[in-house]
């Protein structure tokens, strides 16, 4: 589950309407995301703090009066209820007024943290690459196509993907081509190329790039033993993630890049 997908389903977790399985999946993602846990505690303590300070207060006599009067009804034909200690109003408007700012302080808190705390776009995808890669090697589905010739692969991916990825052999460079495989990652399917460095995978994703302007400069990141490379061209957006050493990586990404 990502970030995008817990901040989702904070209300539900909250107040205990989700199912076992999704309330095991925001547990484990908060456990590794450490800007989630903090919004996610932030919104925990400002619950607690409104359950033990906020407190329960009926409704004044008067205005059981008013609404009477206002429907025609008499208090002789009127439900008995008990009697209760009548009220000025103008403890009844501090009151009122002192709920409205905790609630409102509730719902700024909340969205600010989501604001300050969320997840940049580029950190959500990485989340999917990464969550992808350890998948594609935790079921041993790493491939749909295994095949090292590039001329088999290219055309196998083209022909269920509404673009065409270029497909580099990068042997020579030390990274054999293994195969392809398709995935689903930001809302679009994805083509993903597998790349072998020793003992090592290396899965390069690979869509149409949404960016406008020309190639964007490589940005690396590393995440809970995974190194990642991003970087996009005129017309695709490409993410590189492996277990191997951010100099391997980014020597694979150079060698990916000045083959095309």
């Amino acid at each position: 589950m990502d970030c995008t997908q817990t901040q989702s389903l904070a209300h539900g977790y909250f107040d205990g309407e989700l199912d076992p399985g999704n309330i095991i999946a925001v547990e484990e993602h908060l456990h590794s995301c450490a800007a989630c846990k903090r919004t996610y505690d932030g919104y925990s303590a400002l619950q607690a703090a409104l359950r033990q300070h906020a407190t329960y207060h009926a409704a004044p006599a008067a205005l059981a009066d008013r609404i009477r009067n206002s429907i025609g009804a008499t208090p002789e034909s009127a439900p008995a209820v008990a009697a209760t200690p009548r009220w000025r109003w103008s403890q009844f408007g501090q009151w009122l007024q002192f709920g409205t700012a905790m609630a409102a302080t509730a719902a700024v808190t909340w969205v600010v943290g989501l604001q300050m705390n969320g997840p940049s776009p580029d950190e959500a995808v990485s989340e999917q690459v990464i969550a992808s890669f350890a998948r594609s090697e935790l079921t041993r589905h790493v491939t749909d196509v295994e095949n090292s010739d590039r001329h088999t692969v290219k055309p196998w991916l083209s022909s269920k993907l509404d673009f065409s990825p270029q497909v580099t052999d990068l042997t020579a460079a030390g990274y054999p081509l293994v195969g392809g495989r398709l995935d689903y990652l930001d809302n679009r399917p994805v083509a993903v190329l597998v790349y072998r460095h020793r003992q090592h995978l290396v899965n390069l994703f690979i869509w149409p790039s949404s960016r406008a302007g020309g190639p964007a400069a490589m940005r690396a990141l590393s995440k809970r033993g995974y190194n990642l490379l991003h970087f996009d061209d005129a017309d695709m957006t490409y993410w590189a993630v492996s277990d191997v050493d951010a100099a391997n990586l980014a020597i694979f990404a150079a060698a990916y890049a000045g083959a095309k």
